[in-house]
């Protein structure tokens, strides 16, 4: 018997893979001490629009920083789609995401790949072989197909000569345990390998169907933490354990049920996973339970508009997600000196990526993520004011513009040697004598004009008195490639900074349309959304 519990990987599904660092810890901690015997950290994969967080791409990198105790075989999951869509080889696409085995800390692999995605899935499975992992291959919605099928994807997988493990997984949480015998007995046509089985909790049936399994000789068996997982969830691990708490098997309950109480319990009343009515519903019509997820989690949509969907949902071949999909049953279901400058910014930047550093709480949050992001992308830096969260040696420029924020961290201007870009026609010979005198100052113009924002060689117009238009304006005139944003979280709902936030979003959006500014943690402005975490490609 081998237990696998994904719950940072399958449960990544609730909070985008942004995992609080203190109860990642308790998590591997108790892992470690209940004798689990795999643990899979996340998913691997190449970059994506918007922010998911660190165990969306578990990077190498950001593997270093971890602390794994000793116990399980840690490993990830990757998409067989996200190989085979690459534009580029399928082997310089594993090299891309995956290092020899031997200088990694991760020892397992698994492949999830659709019934259709099978045949191409081999040279994946090679590939990783050759680079020293245990490598599984997951069959993903694996109920209601034909018995000869089923097996023909088995008999692909014994031609292939190198997999350890291969699973079958209810994906849409629809199985009982007659179906997930006759998918056994299928695989065992030609397989005779080990077996492993994912399920989901929509029916109410993940950890009986897991037993059951288990019964009919599968030896792999997945589980998460109170069942944290897309849609309704998974199969619960603490509840697996005391199951099999009464037999031999060599697994300390214990720590995982003390982090239940202290923390997995606690999020899932935040996030709300878990089976109802709707997973129910949906799994009896074949509708994939991320319809179901996105529905509920979104406060805009009523009952009405929920009940609509997924009446229309299960009349609309649905069984794979589909954002389109969605929304057609949406619809269906109802200091004023005179402006001076210089032209030292000019092109400073050119061709170089530009992060601008805010002052949110996610620059604490994300601390490392960045810092590991600076000193591996090496961009221009530019800290909007000087805030203590980020190391000084990884800062290029401060920039300021003038505002009760840089009167109030007077001392730390006064203890700083770095460049620090300002409108000197906004400061007085007071302000200045603030600074420290071995910092290099460069003089940016500012002037503030609603409804305007524009850049020329010296000076900046920018439509309201913030510091984040005057940044951006630099780092535009410097000729940046792309300029990425960190720390720009947003402000409370009716809070008039946010609207002030979003007005400059749309004034520079209008000016750049070609989109260039990604955030890189998590953003409640209008603006494209990327994730220090993603691997550079």
């Amino acid at each position: 018997m081998m237990i696998l519990d994904c719950t940072l990987r399958d449960g990544g599904y609730y909070n985008s893979w942004d995992f609080d660092p203190n109860i990642v810890n308790s998590y591997l901690a108790s892992m470690s001490q209940a004798k689990v015997d795999f643990v899979e950290l996340g998913l691997r994969s190449f970059p994506k629009n918007g922010f998911l967080g660190s165990f969306a791409y578990t990077t190498e990198l950001f593997l270093e920083s971890l602390e794994l105790p000793d116990g399980p075989v840690y490993g990830v999951m990757v998409d067989a789609k996200t190989i085979l869509s690459a534009e580029i080889p399928v082997i310089e696409a594993i090299d891309k995401l995956f290092i020899n085995k031997v200088d990694s800390k991760i020892g397992l692999v698994r492949v999830a790949a659709h019934f259709n995605e099978v045949e191409a899935s081999g040279e994946i499975v090679k590939a990783l072989k050759e680079k020293g992992y245990i490598v599984g291959f997951n069959l993903m919605q694996a109920g209601g197909k034909p018995c000869d099928v089923i097996a023909e994807k088995a008999e692909l997988a014994v031609s292939w000569g190198c997999l350890d493990v291969l699973y079958f997984a209810d994906s849409l949480g629809n199985m009982d345990s007659d179906e997930v015998f006759r998918i056994i007995t299928a695989l065992r046509r030609h397989w005779d390998g080990e077996l492993g089985i994912h399920t989901h909790n929509n029916m109410g049936k993940a950890l009986d169907n897991t037993i059951a399994a288990y019964n009919k000789g599968v030896t792999w068996l997945d589980a998460t933490i109170t069942g944290m997982g897309r849609g309704a969830g998974n199969a619960q691990t603490e509840n697996l354990l005391a199951v099999l708490n009464k037999t031999n098997a060599p697994y300390a309950p214990k720590p995982v049920y003390d982090l239940v109480v202290r923390h997995f319990s606690l999020m899932q009343k935040e996030y709300g996973w878990g089976s109802n009515l709707l997973y129910f519903l949906g799994a009896q019509n074949d509708v994939h339970p991320t319809y179901v997820q996105n529905l509920l989690s979104d406060e805009r949509y009523g009952p009405d508009e929920i009940v609509g969907a997924i009446d229309y949902l299960s009349s609309a071949n649905a069984s794979s997600y589909d954002g389109k999909i969605l929304e057609q049953a949406l619809q269906l279901s109802a200091i004023s000196n005179e402006v001076g400058g210089s032209d030292t910014l000019l092109n400073a930047f050119s061709g170089r990526e530009v992060l601008i550093v805010g002052s949110g709480n996610s620059v604490n949050r994300y601390n490392s993520g960045i810092s590991d992001y600076i000193r591996d992308r090496k961009p221009v830096v530019l800290v909007i004011n000087l805030n203590g969260d980020i190391d000084e040696d990884l800062v290029d420029y401060i920039v300021i513009s003038h505002n009760s924020k840089f009167l109030a961290d007077k001392e730390k201007y006064q203890n700083s040697d770095k460049p620090i870009i300002l409108p000197r026609q906004r400061f007085s010979p007071e302000d200045m004598e603030v600074l420290n005198p071995y910092s290099e100052i460069i003089d940016y113009g500012l002037q503030v004009e609603s409804g305007i924002f524009d850049y020329s060689e010296t000076h900046c117009v920018i439509p309201l008195e913030l510091t984040a238009g005057y940044a951006l304006s630099i780092a535009l005139i410097g000729g940046a490639k792309t300029i990425s944003l960190v720390g720009f979280d947003g402000y409370d709902k009716g809070d008039k900074r946010q609207q002030e936030m979003i007005d400059l979003m749309m004034a520079v959006h209008d000016k750049h349309s070609d989109d260039i500014i990604l955030s890189l943690t998590p953003t409640t402005y209008p603006m494209s959304e990327g994730s220090i975490y993603a691997p550079s490609i």
